[in-house]
């Protein structure tokens, strides 16, 4: 390779902030010709090469710009789309094989995209529009299918469900995803024209509902009052045991408790479960 990838600056070799010296840097970088790359590819997939990796990704570098670019328009950052094809294209060279007769660009392809879909759908709506792998392919190609704004006549959408082995009624569900937007939950206090129509406006506060407090001190007055009673039927070493374990202020120890009755700790904590067992047995029958 006639270009120096050690004379190129950290920075630039990052898609960062200036993305123009990047795309610049990586174009500088030479294409292998079929020998090199071979050569490459044996001496790290036989010998574990290091340097032969990264000069077979420096090499394609450009060839991840190519593929970001055609996804500019899901209104996401190129430097990002960029970056994320870098490590698909990482992977491809991790996993490339040399012996199987096929060029890397080609191998790599699959790797680079797989990346940037997944970085696509992880933050293009806050909401995940597409889960499954079918779901995936849906959203990419009617994207790409779809030229103008307005909605998918009838045939259009039988034509795009054919080609892509689903039902119409899975295409028209994917297009309406792609045409939502999302809208913040709290209202806008610099936009008073439309911070009216924020979801928090329209939610209902029940937490002064006269009937939802009345059921609420009901439940809660059931409930102590069923505990009571369940408590009073107790014998009195069971009883003393759920309250000082349980309902005191200053609880007491499986061991404090086994020093004054004179037995193991492991007996309190069986009588401390049958106890509870029969409490909540009571007060379900109550």
């Amino acid at each position: 390779m006639s270009a120096n990838t050690s004379l190129q600056p950290i920075g630039v070799l990052a898609p960062g902030a200036n993305l123009s010296a990047y795309v610049q840097a990586v174009s500088c970088f030479s294409i292998l010709t079929v020998e090199e790359e071979q050569q490459l590819a044996n001496d790290l997939y036989f010998n574990g090469n290091l340097d032969a990796a990264r000069k077979l990704v420096m090499a394609h570098l450009r060839f991840v710009v190519h593929i970001a670019r055609s996804y500019n328009g899901y209104g996401l950052p190129l430097g990002d789309l960029v970056q994320e094809g870098n490590v698909g294209l990482m992977k491809a060279v991790k996993r490339f094989n040399p012996e199987k007769g096929v060029r890397l660009v080609s191998f790599a392809v699959h790797w680079i995209k797989a990346e940037i879909h997944e970085f696509i759908l992880r933050n293009w709506r806050i909401v995940k529009i597409a889960t499954t792998k079918a779901q995936r392919k849906l959203f990419f190609n009617l994207r790409s299918a779809k030229k103008r704004l307005a909605w998918l006549s009838n045939d259009e959408a039988a034509a795009v469900a054919q080609d892509l082995g689903v039902e119409v009624k899975q295409v028209r569900e994917m297009e309406g995803r792609l045409a939502s937007y999302d809208a913040g939950f709290d209202a806008d206090e610099d936009d008073e024209d439309s911070s009216y129509v924020a979801p928090a406006h329209y939610l209902e506060d029940n937490r002064y509902d006269p009937a939802a407090r009345l059921e609420e001190t009901n439940w809660e007055e059931s409930n102590v009052n069923g505990l009571e009673s369940a408590m009073q039927k107790l014998d009195d070493r069971s009883r003393v045991i759920l309250q000082r374990r349980w309902l005191n202020d200053d609880k007491a120890t499986l061991h404090d408790l086994a020093a004054e009755y004179g037995v193991s700790a492991e007996r309190i904590r069986q009588l401390e479960k049958n106890a509870m067992n029969k409490v909540k047995t009571m007060m379900l029958e109550a």
